[in-house]
C-alpha cells in the first residue's frame, strides 16, 4: 500500500503535533523580570538580555534566575521573533526551604515560549538524593532540531532538610 506523503513528512508532521501538544500541556512559567540591558539598538525596539526570577512552585525558598536574549525590532515588538537559544541559570536558596509534597526524581518545572510556536525554554529540576541537592538544568527545544546549549546549577539542602521523592 502506497502513501501519498513520504515517511519523513509524516514524521515531521507528527513531531510538530507532539510539540504543539506538549506546549499546550506544559506548565507555564510565571517570570518576574529583574533587569535587562540593551545589546543592539533598533528603531522599533532594541535587542536585550533579560534576567528573570522564577520561584520553584514545589520548593518554597528556592528561586531560579535565568538570563537570556530577547529579540527586538519589529518582529520582537509584535511577538513573532524567534529568540536565540542561549540561556544561563543560577538557582539559590532565598528563604527557609520547605518541600510540602514529595518531588518527582525529574520534572520540567518551568517552560516559556521563545518563538511563536516552535521553540520553548525549559527549566528541569532533578533530585540528587545521594548529595541531598536540587539540580536545575535549562535548555531550549525546537520542534525539529532542539538545542544542545544548556546551563546547570545546584542548590544543596540545608542541614536537617531531606528531599522527599516519590
Amino acid at each position: 500500500m502506497k502513501t501519498d506523503m513520504p515517511r519523513a513528512r509524516i514524521e515531521r508532521a507528527a513531531a510538530l503535533l507532539a510539540a504543539c501538544a506538549a506546549f499546550l500541556c506544559a506548565p507555564m512559567a510565571h517570570a518576574e523580570e529583574v533587569a535587562s540591558v540593551n545589546t543592539n539598538f533598533h528603531l522599533a525596539g532594541s535587542d536585550r538580555v533579560v534576567v528573570e526570577a522564577y520561584d520553584d512552585p514545589a520548593v518554597q525558598g528556592v528561586t531560579c534566575y535565568v538570563s537570556r536574549a530577547r529579540t527586538g525590532g519589529i518582529k520582537g515588538t509584535l511577538g513573532i521573533a524567534e529568540d536565540p537559544t542561549e540561556a544561563s541559570i543560577a538557582c539559590r536558596q532565598v528563604g527557609p526551604v520547605k518541600i510540602p509534597d514529595p518531588l518527582r526524581q525529574q520534572a520540567d518545572v518551568f517552560t516559556e515560549r521563545m518563538s511563536l510556536i516552535f521553540k520553548t525554554l525549559h527549566v528541569v529540576r532533578v533530585v540528587d538524593t545521594k548529595r541531598n541537592t536540587l539540580v536545575y538544568l535549562t535548555y531550549s527545544d525546537r520542534v525539529a532540531t532542539g538545542s544542545a546549549k544548556n546551563s546547570v546549577t545546584a542548590v544543596p539542602m540545608p542541614a536537617g532538610t531531606t528531599i522527599p521523592v516519590r
